[in-house]
């Protein structure tokens, strides 16, 4: 899945690390430089760590604006200035932390997802565009705005798929769980920051172990890399978003292998389940579903860059089965 999460952090998960050479641990302190000055080497710092070039001049300016509290239309006007007082600390410090590779995100704090600006944190994984593609097929599957709909998100992690649900079904009720009470600190406060927390429910269980109920739609971002793939990720990814939600097992399918194994007996009768999987996995991911017990696949859904992205499956029958526990999985 990749893309950097607004841009601003990484490559995502299936990226591929890059040589780089060691950065220097601090800006040169000069006497009273000019806004664009320090951008300027800031710039170059970032690029001397292993950024790219491109990636490397939007991160010194959201900084920048982040370290001056500007938005882009006041950087751009008033660069020339010479920088205020503390300016070169409080923007040093966040250089500092990009350039150790460190995602954009999470220097920040924030990522926006679907429009709306989430909360993140180094105890979640951050939300990519291509795990949007989830929210398109739900909001697709149930097109009726103000129907009453009952959502499990299986490990919310920041809750981008709980909140933005919620957000955009007025009357859904949500579950989202995970097994990390860290990360359901970051969703709740994400839930009440978009006025949904009355809604959704958050379960520090495994996948769905705290709840009985029945659900008409099933959402899930699961980990899904190889283990045999860490080396060959970002240092923004591999070193600093949660293993957990990473990772699954030698092949990457532990944890979908479950979940496509469990999720009709937790879905309501013709009960959706909708979930991301990995670069390469379709074809896996495709058996898994037709050897499932009552469920079938309707759809996969490719991604921006045409890569088989995520699976949309119905449950088939009526027919009820007791559930065993799941496995851990993060958004």
């Amino acid at each position: 899945m990749a893309g950097g999460p607004g841009r601003a952090g990484g490559a995502g998960r299936p990226g591929t690390a890059k040589s780089r050479r060691p950065a220097r641990t601090h800006l040169q302190v000069t006497p009273m430089s000019s806004i664009q000055e320090r951008v300027a080497a800031a710039r170059h710092r970032l690029r001397e760590a292993g950024i790219p070039s491109d990636e490397a001049d939007l991160d010194a300016r959201l900084l920048a604006q982040r370290a001056l509290g500007w938005d882009a239309a006041r950087l751009l006007t008033r660069a020339n200035e010479q920088e205020p007082a503390g300016f070169l600390d409080e923007y040093g410090t966040l250089v500092t932390r990009r350039a150790a590779r460190e995602p954009m995100a999470y220097v920040l704090g924030r990522q926006e997802f679907w429009g709306l600006e989430f909360e993140v944190s180094a105890a979640v994984l951050i939300p990519r565009p291509e795990t949007e593609l989830i929210v398109d097929a739900a909001l697709e599957t149930f097109a009726d705005p103000i129907a009453t709909i009952d959502i499990a998100d299986i490990g919310t992690g920041s809750g981008c798929l709980a909140v933005t649900l919620a957000h955009e079904r007025p009357n859904a009720r949500v579950v989202a769980s995970d097994v990390s009470g860290a990360a359901l600190g970051v969703a709740q406060r994400n839930a009440a920051r978009h006025g949904v927390s009355s809604r959704v429910q958050f379960l520090e269980a495994d996948l769905l172990g705290g709840t009985a109920q029945p659900f008409d739609l099933i959402v899930s971002n699961p980990p899904y890399v190889p283990e045999r793939d860490r080396a060959t990720l970002q240092p923004e990814v591999r070193d600093y978003e949660p293993p957990a939600a990473l990772f699954a097992g030698d092949d990457g399918l532990s944890v979908i292998r479950r979940l496509v194994d469990e999720a009709a007996p937790r879905l309501k009768p013709k009960g959706f389940v909708i979930f991301e999987f990995g670069f390469g996995q379709a074809d896996a991911v495709r058996t898994l579903v037709a050897r499932a017990l009552d469920l079938s696949l309707l759809e996969v859904r490719n991604d921006l860059q045409g890569i088989p992205r995520v699976a949309i499956a119905r449950r088939s029958s009526q027919s009820t089965v007791q559930l065993t526990g799941l496995s851990t999985v993060n958004c």
